[in-house]
C-alpha cells in the first residue's frame, strides 16, 4: 500500500503522557525517553537497552536518509503470483526470481532507495546470475529488510475484523533473519473503518505491533511500526483522521508498556485520505494538512501508498514535504513504485532495461517528493491510474 514512508522516530521522546479518559498522547521532543505511570508513585519506566542499541539507531538513520525511501517488495508468493498473472506469467520460483532480479539490480537504485523489504523466500534467494539478493542490495547501499508476520486471520469477537499472527517463534526467526543479513523488519496489521473499528481490534493491532517491535529490537532488527488504516469505505477524510488518532495513541501506549526503544524504530502511518469509495476526493494539499496534523498530535513517521496511483502517492508525499514539520517524512511504496515497471517488463528479457528505467524514474520522482521538489512533469498516463483493490491482502 502507499503509506507516507518511514519516519525515523526522532527526535527521541522524552515523556509519554497518557491523558486519563481522553487517550491523548503528548510527545514533546528531547533526548531521552521516560513513561510516567498513572499510579500515585509515578515511578519512571526505564527503557530496556538492547545489546544492539547503537546498531539499531545507526540502521534507522541510514533507512531514513534524505532523498531516499523504501522499496516494499515483500509480497507473498501468492500475491507475487497475482502480479505475474497480470502480465501472463506463471507463478514459478524462476519467474519470481527473474522479476526480483530486475528490481534489485536496477543501476543506481540506491541513489533513491535506502531500504528494501523482502519476503522470506527473497531473503534467501539469489539473482538469475547467481549473486545473493542481499549482497546485491548491500552493494547498492540499500539496507535489506524482512516481512516477519504470518498474515491476517479473523479476530473472534470482533465486527468481522482481522488480527495479525506471527508472534509465536518470532524471536528465533528474527535472529535467523539477522544472520542472513536483514537489518530491519515489517509487520503488517490493519484497521478497517467500515467495520468499526472495534476497541478490541484496535487494542489487538497495537499490542501485536508493540510485542513484535520489542522482539525485533532484541534480535538486532529495526521494527517498522505500521498500523495500516485500510482505504476501503465511503467515509470522509475527517473519519479517517479520527480513527488514526485513536489507533496511534494506542500504539504508542503499548510501545511504552513493552519498553521499546523509540530511537530504534521507524514509523509508517497510512496517509490520511478519504475512503476509496468516498465521492468527495481530497487534494494533495488537504491530504498533507490532515496527515501532518495527525503526526503533530501523535507521532514522528513513513507512509504507505495504499492503492493510490503512482503519481497521486508522489504528489501527496511532495505536498507534505513542502509544509514545515520536524520529521523526516519519506516513502515506503510497493505498487506505487512497481506497477508500471511490472507492466513494462511483461516477462520478456528484452524489456528488462526499459522496465528498470521506469523503476528508476518512479524512485527518483519519490526521492524528489521526499525533498519537496517533485513537479509531476513527464508522467505517463499509466502512472496516473489508481491501484485500489477492495479488501486488499498480500
Amino acid at each position: 500500500m502507499a503509506s507516507a514512508s518511514l519516519l525515523k522516530s526522532s527526535p527521541v521522546v522524552e515523556k509519554s503522557e497518557w491523558i486519563k479518559g481522553q487517550k491523548t498522547l503528548r510527545l514533546p521532543s528531547a533526548t531521552s525517553f521516560r513513561c510516567n505511570s498513572n499510579s500515585s508513585s509515578h515511578s519512571p519506566l526505564t527503557v530496556r537497552a538492547s545489546s544492539y542499541a547503537d546498531e539499531l539507531v545507526k540502521t534507522a538513520k541510514i533507512v531514513a536518509s534524505p532523498g531516499r525511501g523504501i522499496l516494499a517488495m515483500d509480497e507473498s508468493n501468492a500475491t507475487c503470483g497475482k502480479r505475474l498473472a497480470s502480465i501472463g506469467l506463471e507463478n514459478t520460483e524462476a519467474n519470481r526470481q527473474a522479476y526480483r532480479t530486475l528490481l534489485v539490480s536496477a543501476p543506481g537504485l540506491g541513489n533513491y532507495i535506502s531500504g528494501a523489504i523482502l519476503f522470506e523466500e527473497t531473503l534467501y534467494q539469489s539473482t538469475t546470475d547467481g549473486k545473493k539478493i542481499v549482497d546485491v542490495l548491500i552493494q547498492q547501499n540499500i539496507v535489506p529488510g524482512i516481512k516477519v508476520d504470518k498474515g491476517l486471520v479473523p479476530l473472534a469477537g470482533s465486527n468481522d475484523e482481522s488480527w495479525c499472527q506471527g508472534l509465536d517463534g518470532l524471536a528465533s526467526r528474527t535472529a535467523a533473519y539477522y544472520q542472513q543479513g536483514a537489518r530491519f523488519a515489517k509487520w503488517r496489521t490493519v484497521v478497517s473503518i467500515p467495520n468499526g473499528p472495534s476497541a478490541l481490534a484496535v487494542k489487538e493491532a497495537a499490542w501485536g505491533l508493540a510485542r513484535y517491535a520489542a522482539i525485533s529490537q532484541d534480535n538486532g532488527l529495526v521494527p517498522i511500526v505500521e498500523p495500516e488504516i485500510l482505504l476501503d469505505g465511503v467515509h470522509g477524510i475527517d473519519r479517517t483522521f479520527e480513527v488514526a488518532q485513536k489507533v496511534w495513541a494506542e500504539v504508542f501506549f503499548y510501545l511504552a508498556e513493552n519498553n521499546v526503544m523509540f530511537e530504534g524504530i521507524l514509523l509508517k502511518p497510512s496517509m490520511v485520505t478519504p475512503g476509496a469509495e468516498c465521492k468527495e476526493r481530497a487534494t494533495p494539499e488537504k491530504v498533507a494538512e490532515y496527515t501532518l496534523k495527525l503526526l503533530r498530535r501523535r507521532i514522528p513517521p513513513s507512509f504507505l501508498s495504499g492503492g493510490q496511483s503512482e503519481v497521486e502517492a508522489t504528489f501527496n508525499l511532495n505536498a507534505m514535504n513542502q509544509a514545515p514539520h520536524p520529521w523526516h517524512v519519506s516513502f515506503s511504496y510497493a505498487r506505487a513504485l512497481q506497477n508500471t515497471c511490472l507492466k513494462t517488463w511483461g516477462g520478456r528479457p528484452e524489456n528488462v532495461k526499459a522496465a528498470q528505467d521506469v523503476l528508476l524514474l518512479r524512485a527518483k520522482a519519490n526521492s524528489l517528493a521526499q525533498l519537496g521538489k517533485y513537479t509531476g512533469e513527464g508522467e505517463s498516463e499509466e502512472s496516473k491510474q489508481g491501484m485500489f483493490v477492495k479488501g486488499y491482502t498480500y
